[in-house]
């Protein structure tokens, strides 16, 4: 067998070959991106337990996240009408602790008086006559005895400041999870074994920037990560701000921003189209700015004509919040290349996003003339939904030069579509596409085969807090407007409850009366549906982890959200067992509520429904007549989100707030208050929200400052789920965590800068060869950030 072959192992070894895994457990790790010694290394602990000096039970507080070793008293497995429950109870001496797992009856032969254990969890005050403390759903772990088989491994598991890892996936040869503890003893093995080849050559930064920095070399910072020294302090372990986790964090940074440095340099040395900027284009801009121009869209715009100015390619990222005036400078930089004897392209990610763009674009350009050819501007939609033959004349016109703006949606991007000479892309809602995306439409040939080097401008109305924009968009120039067109009046943003429902009503229909138009939107299409994609709001965080099941609960926790468990277990004060997992309220949907409002509260008024399962036209109809004042109430789902301006809307009202992320509910937000009319924002909740949820709501309520909103949602979220669904750019980080390592990450910002452009001078040359050599091999592999 392969498995038995006696290697010597470094950290390039296929981890096959490690003691204890074999072909059927390294199937099972590929599947987690661990497929070398190296990648498992990488695998962190995401939380310590100090078993060296445990506190004692009689010193813990209700409240407390808290870690115990004690005594297995005694178990039994309880029996209600909704539910097994398992009842353990775990002693120090006098004191006791009560443990509780519903659906437990998985644990029934697991423990057994006697046996020493390691509880985490949350502490509540308990009224059993059976100790003063209980926790619900801890994570456990049974610690081996001095007599037991492994003896040799006891140390790891006792007497020292022991490491958490998260599950793995995959099972033992003999069916046994990968658990914390399995892993422990393979991590140690592997150390052990690599000490001296570690030691010989597998540093991966220069030996003066880790003395400049004062970090430790690789290996000592790996092995001090896993098995923490007695006496480091375990907050600064659970922090990550132990020196090893520093090094770690810095090294994984540090290469990203290489990465993008390096990209950013190969694109000053690239050949574009240098656009000028005469006194043709201006007159061309004159007949498009809008009466009153911001300072802002006037400085972003001259930021844009420079970039466009330049041999080399532009590569800009313009972020405004809702309704600053970002669509106004796309379409004037897009006149800038039009000038120029060249094409434009926008893409967006949705059809009805994309027709906005369409509809806008000839709006803007309808009563304007091109100072180059004397004739009006040609502009053409491209989307899915469109027949065959209405594809076809529109991808020809494109080809032959006959479209001068192209706006459309992926379809921009099939292979189908040529174009005759591409010199601006404009990519609207950047997030929502995959990075490739945009370097499909970057790479588009021209009728000579050649790949046209256009320069682009991406837009986006979510705020991105400056750590995401160094990662995501870490090879784009940025440019922000900070600024609200004049005659955009605040928008007032109040909660309230479904209790409150026919106050709101009267509130909408007051309005209406007024001669204003109002939204009212829902998270779902129908009741009691799950298979609804499109819809993008937030997890119910109150319930989402009540009912895991394992018998290493530690394994189930994902280092990424570090949920507190008893959050999503814990039960109503004073409610009964019976009562814990009852079915959820159903949610108002927005078709039941568009019958149940046209024949009830809101009867009299013109209704009308949109959402994301209506064909293009439609919803393009129920649109234009919304534009049109024809409808008073469009009862609509998230399709709103973007793609919808019409000034003389007034209200809109959220119903079941606590579903919907911070970023959503900033941009329907933004669909208000476009007019110099009063307007309104209503968040109403259906029930009871998480802390999460309440917190989403009072920052709704107390700013509309949308840098604000997105770095609590980054907070909340994560980078990996900041804009609702995962971003397909978003690099995977083994030990960095965005949030907690932002300063790290301007360091390394720095630092990267620093080596590609004035190295330092005693750096030698195989120090210079291995850092560009890990670059290359390992991480863009891992990103695709560099290009080979």
């Amino acid at each position: 067998m392969l498995g038995s072959i006696d290697l010597v192992l470094e950290l390039s070894t296929p981890i096959k070959y490690v003691k204890r895994v074999g072909e059927r457990v390294a199937a099972a790790l590929s599947k987690r991106g661990v497929e070398t010694v190296e990648d498992l290394l990488y695998h962190l602990p995401f939380r310590y337990e100090d078993r060296l000096n445990p506190v004692p039970i009689r010193n813990l507080k209700p409240g407390m996240m808290a870690s115990i070793v004690g005594e297995v008293r005694g178990s039994a497995l309880l029996r209600t009408r909704s539910m097994p429950i398992f009842e353990m109870t775990v002693g120090q001496g006098l004191d006791t602790v009560k443990c509780m797992w519903f659906h437990g009856s998985y644990l029934k032969d697991k423990f057994h008086a006697g046996q020493m254990i390691a509880i985490y969890g949350k502490l509540e005050s308990s009224r059993s006559s059976v100790g003063k403390f209980k926790m619900i759903q801890p994570q456990f772990e049974i610690l081996p005895g001095a007599d037991s088989p492994e003896a040799e491994f006891v140390s790891l598991e006792v007497g020292r400041i022991v490491p958490v890892y998260e599950f793995l996936g995959g099972t033992t040869a003999w069916g046994a999870k990968l658990t914390s503890r399995w892993l422990r003893r393979v991590v140690w093995s592997l150390l052990e074994e690599l000490r001296e080849e570690c030691s010989r050559g597998t540093e991966t930064l220069p030996a003066g920037l880790l003395e400049r920095l004062r970090l430790p070399g690789r290996f000592e910072a790996l092995r001090s990560v896993h098995f923490p020294e007695a006496g480091t302090p375990v907050t600064e372990l659970m922090s990550a701000r132990t020196p090893g986790h520093r090094r770690l964090i810095f090294e994984e940074l540090f290469y990203l921003e290489l990465g993008l440095e390096l990209k950013r340099r190969r694109l000053r040395d690239r050949e574009g189209t240098a656009f000028v900027t005469d006194e043709r284009v201006r007159k061309a801009l004159k007949q498009v700015l809008p009466f009153h121009p911001t300072a802002a869209q006037k400085r972003v715009l001259g930021e844009i004509a420079a970039d466009m100015r330049r041999t080399q390619p532009m590569r800009r990222l313009l972020q405004g919040d809702v309704g600053s005036g970002k669509t106004i400078v796309a379409m004037q930089a897009a006149l800038i290349a039009i000038e120029n004897g060249c094409q434009a392209a926008l893409m967006a990610p949705t059809e009805i996003l994309a027709t906005q763009h369409y509809l806008s674009a000839r709006k803007l350009l309808k009563d304007a003339t091109s100072p180059r050819t004397g004739r009006p501007y040609r502009v053409t939609l491209l989307t899915g939904s469109l027949d065959e033959a209405a594809k076809r004349e529109a991808r020809s016109r494109i080809y032959r030069g006959e479209t001068e703006l192209a706006i459309g949606t992926h379809a921009l991007i099939e292979e189908k579509v040529d174009f005759d000479n591409l010199g601006l892309v404009i990519v609207d809602e950047q997030h929502r596409f995959g990075v490739q995306q945009r370097f499909q439409l970057m790479k588009k040939p021209g009728p000579d085969g050649r790949s046209a080097e256009p320069d682009v401008l991406v837009m986006t109305a979510t705020p991105i807090p400056r750590t995401l924009a160094l990662t995501l968009y870490g090879d784009l120039e940025t440019s922000v407007i900070d600024e609200l067109p004049p005659g955009r009046t605040p928008i007032v943003t109040r909660r309230t409850t479904e209790e409150r429902a026919e106050d709101v009503w009267r509130f909408v229909r007051k309005q209406v009366a007024a001669g204003q138009q109002a939204y009212i939107v829902y998270p779902v299409i129908e009741g009691a549906k799950d298979d609804q994609p499109e819809l993008d709001f937030a997890h119910d965080e109150a319930n989402e982890e009540a009912e895991k099941k394992g018998s290493d609960s530690t394994a189930s926790l994902r280092s990424s959200s570090r949920r507190d468990m008893s959050k999503a277990s814990k039960p109503k004060k004073n409610a009964k067992t019976e009562k814990l997992f009852a079915p959820k309220k159903a949610l108002r949907a927005a078709t039941d509520m568009y019958e149940e409002l046209r024949t009830g509260a809101l009867a009299g008024l013109r209704l009308a429904l949109l959402h994301g399962r209506l064909s293009a036209d439609d919803k393009e109809v129920v649109m234009r007549r919304f534009q049109r004042g024809e409808i008073d109430v469009l009862i609509a789902t998230t399709v709103i989100e973007v793609g919808v301006d019409v000034p003389n809307a007034s209200v809109m009202v959220i119903e079941h707030a606590e579903r919907f992320g911070l970023a959503q509910m900033h941009q329907l937000r933004g669909r208000v208050g476009r007019g110099s009319t009063k307007s309104y924002c209503i968040l109403m909740t259906g029930g009871k929200a998480s802390e999460q949820a309440e917190a989403r709501l009072d920052a709704m309520v107390a700013t509309q400052n949308g840098f604000e909103l997105a770095e609590l949602d980054l907070e909340q979220r994560g980078p990996g789920e900041f804009f609702g669904t995962r971003q397909a750019g978003m690099p995977e980080f083994r030990v960095a965590n965005l949030l907690r390592d932002r300063t790290v990450l301007e360091v390394a910002k720095a630092e990267a800068a620093r080596f590609v452009e004035k190295p330092d001078p005693a750096m030698t040359k195989d120090e210079k060869d291995a850092v560009w050599a890990r670059l290359k091999q390992q991480w863009q592999r891992r990103y695709g950030l560099v290009e080979a």
